[in-house]
Order: structure tokens, then sequence, then C-alpha cells
């Protein structure tokens, strides 16, 4: 993959990379700022919310003058994505820093460079939401759906994470978004949520439902979906697993619209895609839907996110 420049400033410094020269005066406080900000049950470095000047710019400028985002400045110009994350915003970016990137390129020699630029441009937009998500804003177990289309995970325990990078500065506040400064490249899920429950192997049955039903194709489509996935254990409680119609009743009752993480549920009735039929929440002692446990929370798939249950949701 070759970079391309972004801006004027930007100097070639060797074959297909490219620098940025800054002047450390115009450099953000934020970026390297020591104060605490919460978010959940964790607390990362964060910025002081940038200074007027930082907050003036747009976020790829404040991304530019900081001055170790050269490579994603770069692989941005490179997937043509400078002018929307220029745009008005808010966007919250999740940004994985120079050392983000070189760790990357050790650790999968060539991968990068080897994307074509819509391949490029998925990597990328998985770092990206389309709302502004302060540090306090963000909960532990919450689902974000990115620019890609796919959901992510934060988890704030011990600290701040997306996916499995840890957010090591918060709150760079830029004039249409904020910056979370990240420590590892994200990659988006490869695999739908069929595929995803076929691969883990104790969704057989819940397989063969969906395709007896034509739901299958639906839950390949790009959602995002929330599924209450019952195991093979689960539909083997059933004294006869249902057909036709009845069967595909039952099947759009473990569907919800959207990614939902367990952190995102609140108690009570939540619509499923059964119309005029919703499951009941409950978060007492664990999460339950109606009588079901979740066995298993937020298994990311590319379009939405499963939580495992240990019985089969029956509409009355």
């Amino acid at each position: 993959m070759r970079y391309l420049p972004l801006f004027s400033m930007c100097l070639v410094l060797t074959s297909g990379l490219y620098g940025c020269a800054t002047d450390s005066s115009d450099t953000p406080s934020s970026m390297g700022g020591a104060s605490s900000a919460s978010g959940g049950k964790s607390s990362v470095s964060a910025g002081t919310g940038g200074t007027a000047d930082s907050a003036r710019k747009d976020i790829v400028d404040t991304a530019v003058a900081a001055g170790k985002f050269t490579k994603l400045a770069a692989a941005l110009g490179e997937a043509g994505l400078v002018d929307a994350l220029k745009g008005k915003g808010p966007f919250t970016v999740f940004a994985p820093d120079d050392a983000a990137f070189a760790a990357f390129e050790a650790e999968n020699p060539g991968v990068l460079a080897g994307l074509g630029k819509d391949e490029l441009a998925g990597v990328l937009k998985y770092h990206v939401v389309a709302t502004q998500a302060l540090a306090a804003d963000l909960k532990d177990d919450q689902v974000l759906v990115t620019l890609s289309g796919s959901p992510v995970l934060v988890d704030t325990t011990g600290g701040v994470k997306v996916a499995d990078a840890k957010v090591t500065a918060a709150d760079v506040v830029a004039s249409n978004g904020v910056i979370h400064v990240i420590d590892k490249i994200i990659l988006p899920p490869a695999d739908d949520i069929v595929a995803t429950a076929v691969a883990a192997g104790n969704f057989t049955k819940l397989a063969e439902a969906l395709t007896a039903a034509d739901l299958a194709e639906t839950l390949q489509g790009p959602g995002p979906f929330t599924v209450f996935a019952p195991t093979d254990a689960a539909f083997a409680k059933l004294a006869s697993v249902p057909s036709g119609d009845a069967l595909k009743s039952v099947l759009l009752y473990h569907v919800v619209s959207g990614a939902v993480g367990s952190g995102d549920l609140t108690a009570g009735k939540v619509p499923t895609l059964l119309d005029g039929k919703s499951v009941t929440v409950a978060l007492s002692g664990g999460v339950e839907i109606n009588d079901a446990k979740v066995t298993n929370a937020n298994i990311i798939a590319k379009n939405g996110v499963i939580h495992v249950v240990d019985t089969v949701l029956v509409p009355e």
C-alpha cells in the first residue's frame, strides 16, 4: 500500500511513507495530558478537553498537529476518508498512534500494504463512531456501531478498552468530535451472525432452524441485529421443535433490531422482530430474557451481537 500525501505540510520521508511537519507550539496539550477521566468503572489518561486552538481544529487537523499520528493520517488519505472526517460530524475516533501501526506491521508484515482502498477504508471506519462519546459516556459492555457498520465492544474493567485495544489518552476534543488514543489497530469481525454461530459449534440446531425457516439470509444481511441465541442444549429442552410459520415466529422472537450490548440493556420490555411481541429483560442476579439466562454475552459479529441463552424463547 503506497501512502499518499494528505496536506501541504506533509513531506516525503521514505519510500511511500509520509511524515507531517508540525510546530510543537501548535500541538494540542490535550494529546499528552495527565488528568484523569472516568469511563464507567475505570480511569484512563485523559486530555484536558483540548486548548481553545485545538478545539477549533477538526479531527484530522488535530491528529496531524499532534505529530504522532502520521501513519493514521496517511492511511486516511489512501482510503479517501480525509474529507469525511473533516466534515460536520460529530465523530468519535479511536485513533491508533504511530507506535500502534508499527506494532501491527511487526506482527502482521505486509497485511496493511496488501489491502485495497475499500478494504483499508473498512478497517479505518471500524475506528470511528458517528456520535461524540466522551470517556465519561462510555459504559462497560456497551456496544457502539462504527462507520463500517460493524459493532465494537467497550470494556471498562481495569481501564477502558475498545475491542482489545487500550485507550491510553481520552477526550482529545476537536471542532467536530473527540479522539481517544488507542494502543492497537482494531480489525472488524469477518463473520456474520450465522457464520459466527456455526463456527462456535454449539448452535447446530439454531443454524438448522434458521435455514428451515428461511431466515439465515436475513441474519446474514447488513443489520445490525442482536440475537439471543439458544444452544443445542436449550433446543434439547423442547418437547418438540416447531415447524413452518410457528418456527419462524419463534426465531424472530429471539432477534432485536440494532446492536445491543449487555451493558446497554435496561430492565423491561424490548421489542423483537416478531410483530407486536417483546421479550422481558431482568437484570437482578445476571441478565435474564424472559425465563432464559444469558450464559455468554457480547459475542461480536460483523453485523451484530450474539447473547447466548440457555432456554428457547417461545412467544405467548
